[in-house]
This record gives C-alpha cells, structure tokens and sequence, in this order.
C-alpha cells in the first residue's frame, strides 16, 4: 500500500512537471522526482495507459505533454484554481454568446472538487464584488473562433456588415487581430476594397462562407493595437474629434475615461494628452470638465467657442446668484435693523 501511495503521488508530481509546457530530459525529471531514469520511463508509460499524450522529443531522450484525443484531467495549483473558478464566473455573464451555460457546468464540476481554503476564497471574491451589467450585443463563440482562425491562418474574410450609421455593405478584410474592450469584440484588418486599415465591431459581421485566399501579412497599423483600437472606436465613427491636454497623470485621466470613450497619451508624468469624439461638442465639454481637472482644448476650433460661451453662461449663473444671495443677506440684515428698534 505505501508503495503504491508512494508512486501515485509520484505521478502527480511527474504530470505537474509535464504540464508546465516545456521539454524536459530524462535527466532532468530523474533528478526532480528522485528516482532513476528508468523509473521516469515506467511512470511515463503509466501516464500514457491512463490518457495522457507525453511525446517523446528528438535528439536527446525527453519528454513533453502533447495534446490527444480527450482531455485528460489537469492538475492545477491554488492560485490557478482560483484564476480558472473566478474566470468561469464571469464568463457566465459575459458577452460571448452561448458560453453562459457552459461556463456554469465548468465551473460546477471544478467547485465539486476546490478544497473548502479554495473555495471560500473565490465566494469571498464574487459576495464582494457588484457587477456594472450594460446592454451590448453578444457575439456566438464560432464566430470568435472563425476569425481566430482565420487570423492565423491568412485567410481573407468575407462578410456582411452594419456600420454605426446602420448602413448594409458587403466587405472583404484581411484579418490580423481580435480586440476586446471588456464590452465588446472588434477585428482589426485590412480592408480590401478601401486598401486601408479598419476596425470591425463583430457583433455588426455576419461571416460568409467560403474564406477567400490566403494573404501575406501586412505590418499592423500600430505596435500597440489596443490603443489603436480605442482611437478607433473613440473618435473616428463621430462627427466632431477632439484633442485637448489635461494636466494630470495618464492613469488619473484614464480612470475617468474608459477605452471605448477615449484615448489617452502620456507626455510626461504630470501631463496627458486626450482624443475622444462626440456628435455634439457640449457633451465634451461637459465630460471633460466634471472630471475636476485642469485642461486645454485645441481641436477643433468650434470646441473652444462652445467651452467659451459656456463657461460664459456658468459665470452668469454664478454672478446672478451671488447678487441674490447679496440682496437676500442686506433684507434680513434691514429686517434685523427694524426688529431692534
């Protein structure tokens, strides 16, 4: 009986070492697990008759855990139960569509099993923790996969698609990356017909079938896609486009200002610069000046006029009722005077 805990438990250890996803020598897991090479080559082959794909590498004798036909069980550390638990959980509300059940039944079976520490920790994280739910249109998961592939593959899309102005048109893009905002999905490619980068929100595609051919890639439009994207979909579908420095740390002005209403450029540690878009330039003024920070606005010129005349109203108001409040303070002050004598 010891003898047989005692190679369990050495399996275990030899399975949590394969799967860390490098190659590892014979060598090497002898020396980890405290056995003879002879002995890693026996546990291997018992891996292997209970369902895990371990492939041996070239060259020098080694051993790596490949993929297989089923998934085998996965042995996962505290921290990483928590992570793939707290991640089903939002998952079940999340904006791809039709992964909310499968999310639950996952996330029952791993539930079943996270020791009661474990356990605790994650209903500890979801009592806390409120949601901010908003209306956006979930995106069935094939869709997600389809471009995915295609993205990796080099394959053109051909789609359907609805502009923000609700226009229909048919398109053909050679997708380069998925992008999430935490609300929704848009694919950054190039559009053949415009010969020029594009952002797509996916939920606005309807994917044709076949693929088109194959493509070389091109150079992405920016290093860092994310921001690219925020310009994107932050200015560029709008009538008016604004850029204005706000004399505040880019992490302050980027608290107040989510990706998808602008985007925000570090100059230096106290300074930022801020592009956001609006159809109507008073809702720029407004968001921008309840943050309670100090700015500037340069483009366009009709955004300085309308924060002019503003500003120009809202010292009226408060010039008014400053001489209200005057006037009311001299009544009572005289009625004071009257009721003394």
């Amino acid at each position: 009986m010891k003898d047989m805990l005692e190679t369990s438990a050495r399996l275990l250890r030899l399975l949590s070492l394969l799967q860390t996803h490098r190659d590892w020598s014979g060598a090497e897991l002898s020396e980890r697990l405290g056995v003879t090479t002879r002995t890693v080559r026996r546990d291997v082959d018992r891996l292997r008759e209970l369902g895990y794909p371990v492939d041996a590498t070239p060259g020098a004798p080694g051993y790596r855990l490949g993929a297989g036909s089923e998934l085998p069980p996965l042995l996962l550390d505290d921290d990483e139960a928590v992570a793939v638990a707290v991640g089903l959980r939002t998952a079940a509300g999340g904006t791809v569509e039709g992964i909310e059940e499968t999310s639950v039944r996952a996330l029952a079976k791993l539930e079943r099993v996270l020791p009661a520490r474990l356990r605790h920790r994650v209903n500890a994280l979801q009592s806390m923790t409120v949601p901010m739910t908003a209306a956006v249109a979930p995106v069935p998961p094939e869709v997600l996969t389809a471009i995915a592939a295609a993205c990796r593959d080099h394959e053109v899309l051909r789609f359907d698609y609805r502009s923000h102005q609700g226009q229909e048109s048919r398109r053909s893009a050679e997708p380069h990356r998925l992008v999430h905002s935490g609300r929704r999905w848009y694919l950054v490619g190039w559009d053949v017909d415009k010969r020029d980068w594009r952002t797509y929100r996916v939920d606005r595609l309807s994917l044709k079938t076949p693929n088109g051919p194959r493509f070389v890639p091109r150079e992405p439009p920016a290093e860092d896609l994310a921001a690219y994207t925020s310009r994107a979909i932050s200015s560029a579908p709008y009538r008016h486009q604004a850029r204005l420095t706000v004399h505040a740390p880019a992490d302050v002005v980027t608290a107040h200002m989510p990706p998808t209403v602008a985007t925000v450029e570090p100059v230096d540690a106290s300074t930022c610069v801020l592009l956001c878009g609006s159809n109507n330039l008073d809702e720029i003024v407004v968001y921008v000046a309840l943050m309670d920070l100090a700015f500037e606005a340069h483009e366009p010129p009709e955004l300085v006029e309308r924060i002019a005349a503003m500003a120009s109203r809202l010292q009226a108001a408060s010039d008014a009722g400053s001489d209200a409040s005057g006037a009311g303070e001299a009544a009572g002050g005289a009625a004071a005077d009257v009721a003394g004598r």
